[in-house]
């Protein structure tokens, strides 16, 4: 029997691990140090992981092991090289998220154009109550329709926030972080002019040396000051300290980030130290984590692992 070990199963939630479970002895730890990680894979065939890294030394204290998973997309947390020349393949899990991070996307900039949670307090502290009159307009809500959409990253999901963008009625540009522009659908501009003209920015772009610190001071000057900032790509591509300083200056009018350059996000970050707090949307890394999401997750891995172990499908599947 298969013996697998799952070194962070906590990022997982409490995403049932049945369809993994069957296929061999499965262990999981919520979470593991790299010092119990070293412990606990002795004796395992297959690894999980989501963000432990699989260095070296892992490997060589993993004598047993044939099969590593990375329960997510991005493999920058194990060391390829050295699974290679161990001869472990790596299997990661793509397009399993794309629904989930387009609606969390959405969510935020109808939150920021809406300005919803600020109207929702007014209702449950009383205010609206106590007004008199039949309707709140004290905080702007804007449309987006005939506005303009700029998408950083034209990938899978740029492309379905795209067609959800021109629902709106908006009008979508773009700019291709690689330089490629193989999308023919939407115009490809420019960053600069990307920035200085669109309504909302959003950001849906991978990390890596294109990309790092794509949006600092600089860039962030170039937008409107009406302009909304979406980041659900990586943590890095936006000078944090910039974006707080561009928010309370005004220079633009507000920002949603998911992602961000440590995670989770360190107490001191200038980011929850703004003047201006509600001009901010904040989550916690869960756009790519719907319960739908989640369960296309382990549904793949549990595929991987029965690919490579050369099982059939379970009857049930």
């Amino acid at each position: 029997m298969l013996k697998i070990v799952f070194l962070d199963a906590a990022t997982v939630g409490d995403t049932p691990l049945e369809p993994i479970a069957r296929l061999g002895a499965l262990i999981c730890y919520d979470r593991s140090t790299p010092e119990e990680a070293m412990v606990r894979v002795g004796d395992c065939e297959v690894l999980i992981v989501n963000k432990v890294r699989v260095t070296r030394e892992l490997l060589a204290a993993a004598p047993r092991l044939r099969l590593v998973c990375e329960a997510a997309t991005g493999v920058n947390n194990i060391d390829l090289d050295a699974c290679a020349e161990r001869g472990i393949p790596v299997k990661n899990v793509a397009g399993y998220s794309t629904e989930s991070v387009v609606q969390a996307t959405w969510m935020h900039i109808l939150s920021l154009a809406g300005n919803g949670p600020y109207f929702d307090g007014r209702v449950k502290d009383g205010t609206y109550s106590q007004s008199g009159l039949f309707t709140d307009v004290t905080r702007p809500f804007v449309e987006l329709s005939g506005k303009r959409m700029g998408i950083i990253g034209m990938g899978t999901i740029g492309r379905r926030v795209a067609e959800v963008a021109q629902a709106f009625g908006m009008i979508v540009s773009y700019f291709s972080t690689s330089g490629t522009r193989h999308c023919t659908d939407w115009p490809a501009l420019e960053l600069d002019e990307l920035l200085a003209t669109s309504d909302v920015v959003s950001i849906h772009a991978p990390l890596n040396a294109r990309t790092q610190g794509l949006l600092g001071a600089a860039e962030l000057a170039r937008m409107k000051p009406t302009a909304f900032l979406v980041n659900m790509g990586r943590g890095g591509i936006v000078d944090e300290a910039a974006l707080a300083a561009a928010i309370d200056a005004g220079t633009i009018a507000g920002a949603a980030l998911d992602v961000f350059v440590t995670e989770p996000l360190p107490a001191d970050n200038p980011l929850l130290h703004v003047a201006h707090p509600e001009r901010f949307r904040f989550t916690p890394h869960t756009a790519w984590a719907s319960v739908e999401a989640r369960g296309r997750l382990i549904a793949a891995i549990a595929d991987h692992i029965r690919t490579f172990a050369g099982m059939q499908p379970c009857p049930s599947e």
